[in-house]
């Protein structure tokens, strides 16, 4: 009888570790033409926003929906992830599929992030509209995942990500959320999907959770 061989992909450095898959999405950043910009502002919020174990798994790929799909497919299915956040690809052009190319690979769509973004961006820019960020539920037989698509620009992945705050600060230094984040909702959705339980930095994003789902941490 013989023993498979764990695939160090998919194992975990801790009960609570989440596996992040990071896709920048640009035809000319991928040719190499210009440095890309998402993936270092998105490992760089992440740093500042989780508080749990956590680590990532990046890709930079053209603007095209087959290889879009089969990324997105492949950090699922393969590399195990549990949350994927892309960046780029969601505007209005003949080259921007990312929406798309997210929603062939669904077994759910979860439109209120897709809402929410747009919320957020609508309060800084008129040209919010023309966003088409969507947020999906990959499932697999032994593994689910959450897609979501986010704008390009490392300013609008922030506020996004943190929501829209008042101009004035409070008595913590940090101004006051009128309007949050769509990464607020996030830890719970992983729950509810059967994945690791993650916590957040306040300062930055506070996850919300009913108190029914509250737990301490797992020891290592």
């Amino acid at each position: 009888m013989t023993t498979a061989t764990p695939d160090p992909r998919k194992q975990r450095n801790h009960p609570d570790e989440i596996v992040i898959g990071l896709v920048s999405i640009s035809d000319r950043a991928s040719a190499g033409v210009y440095e890309d910009k998402g993936i270092p502002a998105l490992q760089e919020w992440l740093g500042q926003a989780l508080t749990s174990p956590w680590r990532v798994v990046t890709r930079l790929i053209q603007d095209d929906a087959p290889t879009i799909s089969a990324t997105l497919i492949e950090l699922v299915d393969v590399v195990n992830c549990d949350l994927v956040l892309t960046t780029g690809g969601t505007g209005p052009s003949r080259r921007d599929v990312t929406p798309e190319a997210t929603l062939a690979v669904a077994t759910k769509e979860m439109r209120g992030f897709g809402e929410q973004m747009r919320q957020i961006s609508l309060n800084f820019v008129p040209t919010a509209i023309l966003s088409r960020q969507v947020a999906v539920i990959r499932e697999t037989a032994t593994h689910a995942a959450l897609i979501i698509n986010l704008p390009g620009q490392p300013k609008s992945i922030r506020e996004t990500l943190e929501g829209l705050r008042d101009g004035a600060a409070g008595e913590t230094g940090k101004a006051a959320l009128k309007v949050p984040g769509i990464f607020a909702a996030v830890p719970y959705c992983i729950d509810l999907i059967g994945g690791p339980y993650v916590e957040t930095n306040a300062d930055v994003v506070k996850a919300f959770r009913p108190k029914s789902a509250l737990r301490a941490p797992r020891p290592d």
